[in-house]
């Protein structure tokens, strides 16, 4: 007891000192964990200007990450000036007082970071993750950000990033398939002045009409300290990272006090019917809309269950009546809830053949099936688990840990919250459930929208009732701005915040320790215990996949269809039953194919990886490959393939490949396969498919989590005891190398971006430490990264794109190398000029001694961050076991990047970036962007949206004979031409 109260002293002698060490800043309170509690250990302090700060000690792994969240979303805006707060992620990371224009994003990959900010409706954060080393300079960064930015803004930097955000709007919501929903929804359901009737992202027409002094007066209004919280989690200390705060972020001014916003809650008088148009959109869409509760409500745990019970899963009522009987390609709800109003949110996509106006009434009715069948303990049960698995796997990493932390500080005022939501969630009963079913849908008025498609015919299809609702005028309409009379004010400090500060070494990285085996069967099994938390991840891969379609390319996409069929029924259960005993359990087990093999992969909790097995065992050996499951999946797999056909990026994609593997490669069709190809497909051709390829002696297994070999092994007798087949890999046809760069055009009317690929088929395959690994080196400051030439220009100089990226894809079969780009409609000339004009420089001239050294720094830093989840374990144990690596094949790539010289890369360039033999594949407007490629002196091929060319329609030749004489009384072919077009 002495000894315990020795203790108690000593923590408080402990708080005392740091309270007095670092001035006024405050601990608040410090929350550790007991026994197996799912808490986040942490220290919370408050800085005297009201900077809140939260620190999570880890040392598990040799990482920290950072996170800034501001108390600021398109919520703080004004009518009329939507769109800042997003704005504002984009400006915040070009630059400040002692940082310079571009240079954020390479100061934190040239230490071997990630980085990255989000805006939502409620809060903006940015957050890097970076090697334990690198801390204090991700903290001078934010803090330079913080309270030294205003003077960097200027008007040309305000240009680019609107471009930037134009870009971003056009790539994901102009010209994205349903990218339009959420605005309309938002618009209608809330009173033009609401704070959510608006997008996060904004209105063109106010980004159009906001100047430079805009975004000033706004930052100013909601970016000081004490509208922020700063967490710190990781590899840290937290005494040296209080001091490292006070020193950087100290000194910054509090700018305006900040209240919590409140809203009354939305009541709809009647339904309120919009539609419209979206010419990117593969299937029509019904969605229903139904306002409920701000996020933190105490009936927002039941309203969760409820979405999951009514749209959720096999076994829930949406699937069972539209997708189980092919009436839709998709059906969901989920529950969103806000810091201000929440909504609860019901959609289906719809095979063709009803109307939109039957499936309201279908949609109205499965609700009306739900209050018959009432809600069952087993229901109650799969959403608990389901729920507390995913927490679990949210805290996964250091990143997760802290933003979870971030939100509930930012949002509750409390990090520790996740034990007071684990409670809400877990007290949830059948009875709450249906209260809330009846307080917030049941007879309610909602928001109903129907996204409209075209028919075969070119005509567009009805909506389910006409418009009944239009946005008051008044939302466009501009007020007087409240911020006009706030001035700038910088912090004075006693030290020269111009130096950077210093890294310490570089943490020592250990790969994970890992152990191999093999079955007498034939397959490979890898595996890595990691005890942090008591969850097991299970990969198998069973090789072949696409590329098995090369004997038999008539059939292609038989591989998807044959792994998406195991995710069905089985001998012993159905896909309902299956889901739901697995939804109880809190495990999940996926299906896929790829172009090289077929995946199945197990997410358990440790407790219950026995019964999870159990049920991969099942899937594994005994599907049931019915009829009904076949007939369901093949049209869904049908539609999907028609609808890509609609969407620029995948046109894009789809017609590349096919441009570099040639049409007699099997990789230059889609993994899905093609309608022709699909339609082929019979059940028996499936069952003969898994009978034939699916078989240890190909396969590989690899096991993470919290067990070891010896158990793992234990508990794998059925993957042991499968019997082995021989299985040949196919010899794939070769490919007909682009002899002549030239623009593959495919038109995509009205498209308000282009996308664009180019590159060629390399004849390198993957090898981790020869030419490959090297060549991926010579890329990365051409366009493997965000400060690459090819990215900088095209986004940061140009305006043109939202980004642009290169990389080489290669596997043991050669991959290409691309350059990918969305851009904006009218610069799809002068993109594709840069493009070229990037590559064509690279190839001549090689690598700057800057550009050596960031790619250096950067790459030889970033191992930290690469073995922190399971996920990044199993991706890695994968690749040694996939291509035979030696144990210490990271050493050898770190002593080739240490080695690596400008003369070396530059000999790379000039042989892996022949510009003149690239392909150039362009999807948009024909009628806006083709007259700008021909200035560009390449042949132009016109394709379609399958890779065929176009055929030529060419003016017939002037006739040398007199014109025929037409009878009396009769209309010339000419006349006669002119009233069928008319």
């Amino acid at each position: 007891m002495l000894m315990k109260k020795n203790l108690q002293l000593v923590g408080i002698l402990s708080l005392l000192s740091i309270t007095m060490a670092f001035g006024q800043t405050k601990l608040v309170e410090k929350v550790t964990k007991k026994g197996n509690e799912l808490v986040i250990p942490y220290e919370k302090y408050v800085l005297p200007n009201g900077l809140k700060l939260v620190i999570h000690e880890d040392h598990s792994d040799p990482v920290v990450h950072v996170d800034v969240t501001y108390h600021v979303g398109s919520a703080r805006e004004e009518v009329g000036k939507s769109g800042f707060a997003h704005f504002f992620e984009h400006m915040m990371f070009q630059g400040s007082d002692h940082v310079a224009d571009e240079e954020h994003f390479k100061i934190v990959t040239e230490s071997g970071g990630s980085l990255n900010g989000s805006t939502n409706n409620d809060r903006t954060n940015y957050y890097e993750t970076v090697p334990n080393n690198q801390l204090e300079l991700m903290l001078w960064l934010e803090a330079d950000r913080m309270g030294f930015f205003l003077d960097a803004v200027t008007q040309k930097k305000f240009e680019i990033q609107r471009a930037t955000v134009k870009n971003e709007r056009g790539q994901g919501v102009d010209n994205a398939p349903y990218g339009p929903i959420w605005e309309n929804l938002s618009r209608t359901l809330y009173p033009y002045n609401h704070p959510y009737a608006w997008p996060v992202i904004g209105y063109l027409e106010d980004l159009d009409r906001a100047d430079v002094n805009d975004l000033k007066r706004f930052f100013l209004r909601w970016y000081g300290p004490n509208n922020a919280t700063l967490t710190v989690g990781g590899d840290v200390k937290p005494q040296e990272v209080v001091r490292m705060v006070e020193k950087y972020f100290g000194s910054i001014p509090k700018g305006p006090a900040v209240a919590k916003d409140k809203q009354a809650p939305i009541v709809l008088n009647e339904d309120r019917y919009i539609s419209y148009v979206d010419n990117n959109a593969p299937f029509p869409a019904l969605v229903f809309d139904f306002p409920t509760v701000p996020s933190g409500h105490p009936d927002e745990p039941a309203l969760s269950c409820l979405a999951d019970i009514i749209g959720e899963g096999k076994s829930s009522f949406l699937y069972q009546k539209f997708v189980k009987t092919q009436k839709a390609i998709q059906s969901s709800i989920f529950n969103n809830n806000n810091e201000l109003a929440g909504e609860i949110i019901m959609f289906v996509l719809p095979f063709p053949g009803k109307s939109l106006a039957e499936f309201e009434t279908e949609m109205r009715e499965a609700l009306v099936e739900f209050e018959k069948a009432g809600v069952t303990d087993e229901n109650i049960q799969k959403f608990k688990a389901k729920y507390e698995a995913n927490k679990i796997k949210q805290l996964e990493s250091v990143g997760g840990k802290v933003s979870t932390l971030a939100y509930y500080e930012t949002f509750r005022d409390n990090p520790n919250y996740l034990m007071q939501e684990l409670k809400a969630y877990r007290a949830v009963t059948k009875a709450d459930v249906l209260r809330v079913y009846n307080q917030y849908m049941k007879g309610k008025k909602a928001v109903v929208l129907s996204v409209l498609t075209k028919d075969q015919s070119g005509n567009v299809i009805a909506a389910a009732k006409p418009d009944n609702y239009k946005v008051p005028k008044q939302e466009y309409k501009s007020v007087n701005d409240p911020n006009e009379s706030l001035t700038y004010v910088k912090g004075k400090d006693t030290f020269d915040r111009s130096k950077r500060p210093g890294s310490g070494a570089n943490p020592v990285v250990n790969v994970p320790e890992f152990w191999t085996d093999k079955f007498s069967n034939g397959m490979k099994v890898i595996g890595s215990r990691n005890d942090e938390l008591p969850m097991v991840y299970l990969q198998l891969t069973i090789n072949g996949g696409h590329m098995l379609s090369a004997s038999e390319p008539q059939k292609a996409g038989i591989a998807s269809l044959t792994a998406k069929l195991l995710g069905e029924s089985t001998k012993k259960y159905t896909a309902e039953q299956m889901n739901d005993e697995l939804d109880k359990l809190g495990s999940t087990i996926y299906t896929y194919a790829s172009k090289t093999g077929t995946t199945i992969g197990v997410q358990s909790l440790v407790k219950n990886l026995d019964a999870t097995l159990a049920f991969m065992q099942e899937k594994l050996f005994n599907p049931k490959f019915s009829q009904e499951d076949f007939e369901r999946i093949k049209r869904q797999q049908l539609e999907s393939i028609k609808g890509e056909e609609n969407v620029p990026s995948s046109i894009a994609d789809n017609v590349y490949y096919k441009t570099v593997y040639g049409k007699s490669h099997i990789f230059g069709v889609p993994t899905e396969g093609t309608m022709e190809t699909v339609g082929a497909i019979t059940l028996e051709d499936v069952q003969k498919f898994y009978a034939s390829y699916y078989s240890p002696s190909v396969s590989e297994l690899v096991i993470v989590g919290d067990i070891t070999k010896e158990a793992a092994l234990a508990k794998l007798d059925f993957l042991k005891n499968w019997s082995a087949k021989e299985v040949q890999m196919p010899t794939l046809a070769a490919s007909a190398p682009v002899e002549k760069a030239k623009i593959y055009l495919v038109d995509k009317k009205q498209a308000p971006q282009s996308e664009i690929r180019v590159g060629y088929l390399t004849n390198i395959p993957f090898d981790a430490t020869g030419e490959y690994y090297r060549m991926g080196l010579m890329n990365f400051s051409l366009g493997g990264s965000f400060n690459s030439r090819i990215n900088l220009n095209l986004r940061e100089d140009k305006g043109y794109t939202y980004g642009s990226w290169s990389y080489f894809d290669s596997s043991k079969i050669p991959g290409p190398y691309t350059v990918s780009a969305g851009v904006k409609a009218n610069t799809t000339d002068s993109s594709v000029v840069e493009i070229v004009k990037e590559l064509t420089n690279f190839n001549k001239s090689g690598i700057t001694d800057d550009e050596l050294v960031f790619t250096k720094n950067s790459i030889g830093q970033v191992q930290a961050l690469k073995y922190e989840t399971l996920g990044q374990k199993a991706g890695f144990l994968s690749n040694i076991i996939k291509y035979d690596l030696d144990k210490d094949f990271v050493k050898q790539q770190n002593e080739i990047l240490k080695n690596m010289t400008k003369e070396e890369i530059n000999s790379l360039a000039g042989k892996h970036l022949p510009m003149d033999k690239m392909a150039i594949a362009v999807v948009g407007d024909k009628e806006l962007v083709k007259p700008g490629l021909e200035r560009l002196g390449f042949e132009i091929i016109e394709l379609d949206t399958n890779g065929e060319p176009v055929p030529v329609v060419t003016a017939p030749a002037p006739s040398t004979q007199p014109a025929l004489e037409a009878p009396a009384g009769a209309a010339s072919p000419a006349t006669e031409k002119k009233k069928k077009k008319k």
